[in-house]
């Protein structure tokens, strides 16, 4: 009779079997599913929560007959109830509707006489009054799955509250011993279950069920860490069966009923106030959560252990209402899906299993992209699961200081080891099956993405965590291919760092959103990390298909250039994207130097290849035109601190903190011209490698040189002469500013005399005519900045 007290389903699956109920009422479980799919409204729901006004209206049916017990009797005396099933059939509709109800309220009246047996063992086994041989307390928790597993009338639901906080205040840190991790892990699901139900009066004790499970969480063990995992597993076994969303008139998708209950019920379970209100309504103890230990009285559950709980739980939530609600666009907007697997794998990291399955779904998107930096970090973030679980039990080869390692390279792996992976031993999941073959084979997987991206510094890392594995396995020929991986990755990076042409891993844009169409995206900014080939052109084109086709006909506008958007001058009906290249900023950089762009890059190490800061400058004018003559040019420089740094888990990252510089005119001009000699100076003394020899090499100086002193080109330098050392705009230069520039020239035309005397010792007979044109475009040059500044002369 427990397990057949109703058969309401608020998930709208099938009712729950049972002996019960299929031998006696098989007809009362489809009609309360559909009674129960009702809204139930402010004043047609008895107290017991069933609709049974609906056919009370029909028992004044005047062909009804007058008595269940004798229409009963007849049928028993003609001999048509042979079976149950045929005594059944054989009343009329609405007899039989009165059977079902005398039958549920039997039921509920035998459920209760059991709530208060529990309750009375409960006490005396509590008391010594009685002994029981159950030391996990089998007869009670059997009982509590039951009619936890089978939907009950208000009534039940009523008395059964007050019992189980009852139960858990006497035995809670039996039931909550991993021991009982099955009985835990179904309590709290049905828990859960309940939180989805329309009627407010089962969610309200849903919800104090799962705060009682709180209370005695932190009352018995000081901590919510388990039962956190416990309910993070759940929620996400119940997100399997509840259908959380659904589908508007017009063919988009929006949040479901059921996710906006389960919503509601995780936000009331952290709601103080309310709580207290609900917990004295339903006699329950005015301050059942504070549990406070008298020895430890700093060690208490505050409702701030509720709220971080909550908004855990909450998180999860979100996180698979998002993905379900992107399910159609995943195809097309790759970016989205790719942040839909990430928000699951943080949202479930509590539990090692989920985060692991969401982290390795993010991995296989990456690589359907071509994105293998990406991909790579969520091996490597897999890698760092299993790496800190073996840590914590001390049964691996690793250490903290391999995590720490593991971290430079996935700043996302946790640097602190906690006991979170450990108290995921719940049944079904579990840090056991986290070993260490399995981080071995992730760190292989990102070793192998690693170099398809061409970033071997991060290979010779993984492989250096690897290594010890194989020492200790003392497997010889693991360990001899682990070295000759390492001599090639080397080799790859030396190739890297002396090739004449940059290295470069990705490109980067920023992308800012304008448009109340772009939902939670509007008015935010956001670094794109795109492969090396990708240009300015390319990424505009795929992020206007891509919005074009989810703005619904709204008109999409590209700002392809750089300057401060005033959002509330633009169209409201339309939306807009602005894409600007820009350039990661390295690690030690002065963000101030006037130097262009070009040499900050170009002599950047290989090694420093995680980013977090970007720059760009924007040209303008004072008198608002975009671009000047070197007198009036300025130039803005803004750099963008992202939430974290690339390569990283997604392909694009929030900017996070925006600042800006200035330059003036001539700030600008000293500082091309700085550019220009710190390229040719890092030419002359920058050591080379090649075969032995320390010497510049001969194509890259000479192409800097070309574009120094040869006839043809050098009129930038002149330029600047003309426009800040002749005429009016020499007598707007402070005194400082002169000093400066003048200086700058004059180091310039140095190092270009130094360079030309180093190419003519490499150069051979070929190459003696060229060597000429640079000679006399080094005199003709010298010669015109002569006339600006006389001193030249005496200085070369």
């Amino acid at each position: 009779m427990l397990m057949g007290s109703s058969s309401r389903s608020p998930l709208g699956d099938k009712p729950f079997p049972s002996k019960y109920s299929d031998r006696l009422s098989p007809a009362i479980n489809h009609y309360l599913l559909e009674a129960a799919r009702q809204e139930v409204g402010p004043q047609g729901t008895p107290e017991n929560g069933y609709l049974w006004q609906r056919v009370n209206s029909q028992l004044s049916s005047p062909s009804q007959p007058y008595s269940l017990r004798e229409a009963l009797a007849q049928a028993q005396s003609s001999r048509i109830g042979a079976s149950t099933l045929a005594l059944r059939e054989s009343l009329h509709p609405i007899l039989r509707q009165k059977l079902e109800l005398w039958e549920e309220n039997l039921s509920a009246a035998v459920s209760l006489q059991v709530l208060e047996i529990i309750e009375k063992f409960s006490g005396a086994v509590a008391s010594h009054t009685i002994a029981t041989d159950y030391g996990k307390l089998d007869c009670i928790t059997s009982i509590f799955m039951i009619v936890f597993s089978h939907n009950q009338p208000l009534a039940f639901w009523k008395a059964l509250f007050p019992v189980f906080n009852s139960v858990f205040e006497l035995h809670g840190a039996t039931l909550m011993a991993r021991e009982n991790d099955r009985f835990l892990k179904q309590i709290a699901f049905h828990l859960l279950r309940l939180a989805v139900f329309r009627n407010v009066n089962v969610r309200k004790r849903a919800v104090i069920g799962l705060q009682i499970l709180v209370r005695s969480s932190f009352s018995y063990f000081m901590q919510t860490s388990r039962l956190r995992v416990v309910l993070t597993i759940t929620l996400s076994e119940l997100m399997s069966e509840v259908q959380v969303t659904h589908m508007k008139s017009d063919g988009t998708l929006e949040e479901s009923g059921e996710a906006c209950r389960l919503r509601k019920s995780l936000e009331e379970m952290a709601d103080e106030s309310e709580s207290f209100n609900i917990f004295e309504e339903f006699g329950l103890p005015e301050k059942p959560l504070v549990a406070s230990n008298e020895q430890s009285p700093e060690h208490c559950c505050t409702w701030s252990e509720v709220k971080v709980l909550s908004d855990s739980l909450l998180l999860a939530l979100d996180a698979s209402l998002e993905h379900a609600l992107l399910a159609s666009v995943m195809t097309l907007d790759r970016y989205s899906a790719a942040e839909s697997f990430y928000k699951l794998a943080m949202a479930f990291a509590p539990v090692p299993d989920l985060h692991i399955m969401w982290l390795l779904h993010l991995c296989d998107a990456h690589q359907e992209m071509q994105s293998w930096a990406e991909a790579a970090q969520c091996a490597v973030a897999v890698a760092g699961v299993v790496m800190q679980a073996l840590v914590f039990r001390n049964d691996g080869v690793w250490s903290s200081d391999h995590v720490c390692a593991l971290r430079k390279i996935c700043p996302m792996v946790s640097g602190e080891i906690s006991s979170e992976a450990s108290a995921a031993e719940v049944e079904g999941y579990g840090a056991s099956k986290l070993t260490v073959d399995s981080a071995v084979k992730y760190l292989q997987l990102a070793n192998k993405l690693f170099s398809q991206a061409e970033l071997h510094h991060f290979c010779a890392s993984i492989l250096e965590l690897v290594i010890p594995v194989y020492k200790s396995r003392r497997a010889y020929g693991q360990l001899a291919k682990c070295h000759t991986m390492l001599t090639n990755i080397y080799e790859s990076i030396l190739e890297q760092e002396s090739s004449p042409i940059p290295f470069a891993d990705a490109t980067y844009y920023r992308v800012g959103f304008y448009g109340e169409k772009f939902g939670k995206l509007n008015r935010k900014e956001y670094v794109y990390r795109e492969a090396r080939d990708v240009r300015l052109g390319d990424i505009m084109e795929k992020l206007s298909h891509i919005y074009e086709s989810r703005l619904d006909g709204t008109t999409l506008h590209v700002i392809p250039d750089s300057r401060q958007v005033k959002a509330d001058e633009l169209q409201a009906e339309a939306c807009y994207l602005q894409i600007t290249a820009v350039d990661p900023v390295m690690e030690d950089e002065d963000l101030g130097s006037r130097r262009e762009r070009i040499f900050s890059l170009s002599t950047g190490s290989v090694r420093a290849r995680v980013f977090d800061r970007f720059l760009f400058d924007t040209p303008f004018t004072k008198n608002g035109k975009t671009q000047g003559g070197l007198e009036d040019q300025w130039k803005r420089r803004s750099v963008l601190q992202t939430e974290g740094s690339f390569p990283a888990l997604v392909n694009r990252l929030e900017v996070m903190k925006s600042e800006s510089l200035e330059f003036s005119p001539v700030e600008n001009a000293i500082g091309m011209i700085e550019t220009r000699t710190a390229a040719l100076r890092n030419e002359l003394e920058e050591p080379r490698s090649s075969e032995g020899d320390q010497l510049p090499r001969l194509q890259s100086l000479q192409r800097i040189l070309q574009g120094s002193v040869a006839v043809q080109v050098n009129s930038g330098v002149l330029s600047v002469c003309t426009a800040f050392l002749s005429g009016e705009p020499a007598t707007r230069l402070r005194s400082q500013e002169l000093q400066q520039l003048i200086a700058a020239l004059l180091e310039f035309m140095a190092v270009c005399k130094r360079a030309i005397r180093v190419h003519f010792r490499l150069i051979g007979d070929e190459d003696q005519e060229f060597h000429t044109q640079l000679v006399n475009g080094f005199q003709s040059l010298t010669a015109e900045l002569s006339h600006y500044i006389p001193a030249i002369l005496s200085e070369l």
